[in-house]
């Protein structure tokens, strides 16, 4: 495909945006994102791996420094020591790009990340999870290792036997994932663990890390090294090529059955004539991060559903044309976020979006 149909993926990020990609973008969209010379040594994001490792010697954990390399995605392979972060992160360029097409991470999410893929590779350095000296109170504590993996799980939303990191109640997912939030809580500066969760049955598994790292503070790690699965080095395809493949998996979600326009019309009420209207399309758009992120947060939901819901909302309400009340701002979040959240649970629950 040429590299003006490639571009469509991106100007459809655009919604409403006549306003084309920078020119930096189209020299970036071509090239393969192996030979764009990406290392995370002397990068943006070096700063945040750097404080992850101030972050493990202030816990005690002296000896533990899990190495950092750039990939596709976050992640830490299964039973590698090791911390893969989204090459987007080490471009200027490819984070402005990652911004305007999906949502880009901020300082805070970042190291949320980092302290959750780094919990990951502390059980894999340490062989927690398949030892005969640790792995026993492991399994006790967390549940088993070998556990199915499930990429769509059913949490019970507001458990305390869990922690509460990342969005969606991930510790509930798997075991590992438990621990990996158990450990990003533990690690997170002015967590305040000891009060936050007091009472709740995930405090004996906070307590559990603590001793846990106590013990294992001064020691080297039986495992240092880890092998990547994917780097930088290892990327053929174009960065147009790596957006069109993102969009497509998001596409697979179905949304052809929702028709907002009199939910819409209700939500946005506002004449065009009023001197304080503005386009629903862009006041979607400027809030669109922050209604994906709390969505996914207190649903549990896949964040592609909410994204492509979310997407088709925005879309929808720039071709109707509908206004705000910059007055009524507060009043148009909160009614929107309420009705995303009504509609990714039905489809949650139901499997679809719309009930006959």
């Amino acid at each position: 495909m040429c590299l003006r149909g490639w571009l469509t993926v991106f100007e459809r990020a655009f919604v409403h945006d006549t306003a084309k990609p920078e020119p930096v973008y189209h020299e970036l969209l071509s090239r393969p994102i192996r030979e764009l010379g990406l290392t995370l040594a002397g990068s943006p994001v070096e700063r945040f791996v750097e404080q992850l490792y101030r972050e493990l010697e202030a816990k005690g954990l002296t000896k533990f420094r899990p190495a950092c390399y750039l990939s596709d995605e976050w992640g830490c392979p299964s039973g590698e020591p090791i911390i893969g972060i989204p090459f987007y992160l080490a471009h200027a360029a490819l984070a402005q790009l990652e911004k305007e097409t999906h949502d880009l991470e901020d300082a805070r999410e970042i190291m949320m990340y980092l302290r959750h893929e780094a919990g990951h590779a502390f059980t894999y350095a340490y062989k927690l999870h398949n030892s005969s000296e640790w792995a026993g109170e492991w399994k006790k504590t967390f549940g088993p290792f070998r556990r199915p993996y499930h990429d769509n799980y059913r949490p019970a939303p507001f458990s305390r036997d869990y922690v509460r990191h990342l969005p969606g109640w991930y510790a509930q997912k798997h075991p590992d994932e438990d621990f990996a939030e158990t450990f990003a809580v533990w690690l997170t500066p002015r967590s305040n663990w000891r009060k936050r969760y007091r009472g709740w049955g995930a405090m004996e598994k906070l307590l559990y890390l603590n001793r846990l790292a106590r013990k294992l503070g001064k020691s080297e790690p039986p495992r240092r090294r880890g092998q990547a699965d994917i780097t930088v080095d290892d990327m053929e395809t174009t960065v147009a090529e790596f957006y069109h493949l993102q969009q497509a998996g998001r596409d697979e979600v179905a949304v052809t059955e929702l028709t907002p326009d009199t939910d819409l019309r209700d939500i946005f009420p506002v004449s065009k004539r009023r001197k304080a209207a503005l386009p629903a399309h862009e006041f979607l758009h400027q809030h669109r991060k922050a209604v994906i992120d709390k969505v996914a947060q207190w649903t549990g939901a896949q964040r592609p559903l909410i994204k492509t819901l979310m997407d088709t909302i925005e879309k929808r309400a720039g071709e109707l044309d509908l206004r705000t009340d910059k007055t009524r701002s507060a009043e148009h979040l909160a009614e929107v976020t309420a009705y995303v959240t009504a509609l990714v649970m039905t489809y949650v629950t139901k499997g679809k979006f719309i009930q006959p």
